[in-house]
């Protein structure tokens, strides 16, 4: 433990990941600390220059628990995945007291970017400090997996994978010289959120047993490309648990569709830089934006290919980033 911050706030940033090998599922479990455990092995890059600020104090006049979003203040129902990760951090700091929040995502908010992830990794680190926690790295994850399981992944920079009750990570921001080319689709909300969508697909899609059953094997063959930095084996294991996500989604009832026309242009596009000789490779999470992988040196060819594809919004370039940072602040809000 470490003293409580009563005067003033304390502030984390935490960075988006990206998964290669996509988390798509959810483990059963009987306690509220089981929340969000995951199905299936994932992998994934964490990502600089796409983040989120989160500052929280105690509000000791506050009859409940206050988070504002983008400068918004969110109703009941828009605190509740908040709500879980506070709660436990007064059970496990002893203190009763309401928090506010107030969280900056510098990325567009549920649009396929994983700004969830980002947002409740800093939540977790900015609340458990708040309340005098020193949470040890694992434990640190484990708290922001309550909130969205990816965020387990953000609280680490680099390489990291996610198997049980919290991530790790597995190869810093050095290991390899890549960076991700993002093709922004969609920029609003989805028509229907990732956790729902993963719901309805555990309960629904023929599909959903046939991509549990595989993805130990996709996740092992991964990380042995990562740690070989074997591009094409990487590229490879990476687009087979892409599609392979997507499909068990498309079979569940009703279907769960993000894609759009330039979301299968992009597709095609990556397939034809690859046949003219410059390697790269593509993933998406739950949304219509495709993130392709390459060289660190390669991404101004890879973004003059992606750019001009109709339905493309924009491009622009992320490379590997450090895990979450935390910082005691002055009380004036962000």
């Amino acid at each position: 433990m470490t003293e409580l911050v009563v005067e003033g706030a304390v502030e984390a940033r935490a960075n988006v990941n990206i998964a290669l090998i996509k988390y798509w599922g959810k483990a059963p479990g009987e306690l509220p600390e089981d929340k969000n455990l995951p199905a299936v092995p994932s992998l994934s890059l964490t990502l600089d220059g796409l983040y989120t600020v989160t500052r929280v104090a105690f509000d000791p006049d506050a009859e409940v628990d206050r988070v504002f979003l983008n400068g918004v203040e969110l109703d009941p129902g828009g605190t509740a995945r908040a709500r879980v990760i506070l709660d436990r951090v007064r059970a496990l700091a002893d203190v009763a007291a309401p928090f506010r929040v107030d969280s900056v995502n510098h990325v567009p908010t549920a649009a396929g970017l994983a700004s969830s992830a980002s947002s409740m990794a800093a939540l977790a680190a900015a609340a458990a400090r708040c309340a005098g926690l020193d949470l040890a790295p694992d434990a640190l994850s484990e708290l922001a997996r309550l909130g969205s399981g990816s965020a387990s992944r953000s609280v680490f920079g680099g390489w990291v994978a996610w198997e049980g009750r919290s991530a790790r990570p597995v190869a810093p921001v050095e290991h390899w010289d890549l960076a991700v080319v993002i093709a922004v689709v969609g920029t609003g909300p989805k028509a229907i959120g990732s956790r729902a969508a993963m719901e309805r697909t555990t309960r629904t899609s023929p599909l959903y047993a046939g991509w549990v059953g595989q993805a130990a094997e996709t996740f092992r063959e991964a990380l042995d490309a990562l740690t070989a930095r074997d591009f094409p084996s990487l590229v490879a294991a990476m687009e087979r648990s892409t599609m392979r996500m997507h499909a068990s989604a498309l079979g569940a009832d009703p279907p769960v569709l993000y894609w759009q026309p330039a979301t299968l242009a992009v597709l095609r596009e990556v397939e034809r830089i690859r046949a003219d000789g410059l390697p790269c490779g593509f993933t998406m999470d739950a949304g219509p934006n495709v993130k392709v992988f390459c060289a660190g040196a390669d991404v101004e060819a890879v973004s003059r290919r992606l750019t001009p594809i109709p339905g493309v919004a924009h491009t622009f370039v992320a490379r590997p980033g450090q895990g979450v940072i935390v910082r005691l602040v002055t009380q004036e809000r962000p």
